[in-house]
């Protein structure tokens, strides 16, 4: 993760295309749409640096990440095993700014990255109001989320006691991705 802390929140100041994306929720699978929860509902600021290893098919990407989360904001930052700054995303207040690079592969959504990251680590009554507007609900148990479409389970994560330091595993069972992720909390 050293290429990541030495580049650290800075890369979001980068120049190049901003996307601003009209929407306030995303599309998880057919039929899911989670409406973003604000950063504050998480409950705490978090920074944080993550070893994300994601495979789509027979396609395998590795990045890392670092994420900073206030009651006003989230920020992320990738970056690729060359160093290469893969894309930055800044949600709050309503609104989604991105930066990708051009040759991020399609297969990889910055508002889908958003969405995963607040299944996995946002609180459980926060997730349960962002799906309900499609239907979907949030399950869960000791180490577990899923989210389900009626009967059928459609994100399935394995997620450690302490999310934020240790490794959780995450799997869009409808789109065929999964996410094997590392994180360490850290200080800022």
């Amino acid at each position: 993760m050293t290429a990541l802390s030495r580049r650290g929140l800075g890369l979001l100041a980068l120049s190049g295309c901003v996307d601003p994306a009209p929407s306030t929720s995303v599309r998880m699978a057919p039929g899911v749409v989670l409406v973003l929860p604000e950063p504050a509902e998480l409950g705490r600021d978090v920074e944080a640096a993550q070893l994300v290893q994601a495979r789509y098919g027979v396609q395998d990407f590795a990045f890392e990440a670092q994420i900073s989360v206030t009651s006003a904001r989230l920020l992320l930052a990738c970056v690729d095993p060359l160093g290469r700054v893969a894309l930055t995303l800044r949600w709050g207040q309503g609104r989604l700014d991105v930066q990708a690079a051009a040759w991020l592969p399609g297969a990889i959504r910055p508002d889908n990255m958003l969405a995963d990251i607040m299944v996995l680590f946002w609180p459980e009554p926060s997730i349960r109001r962002a799906l309900a507007t499609s239907g979907a609900t949030l399950a869960s148990g000791a180490g577990w989320r899923a989210v389900r479409a009626g009967a059928e389970e459609v994100i399935r994560a394995e997620i450690p006691q302490t999310p934020w330091n240790g490794t959780l595993r995450y799997r869009n069972l409808v789109w065929g991705y999964t996410l094997d992720v590392q994180s360490v909390e850290v200080t800022p």
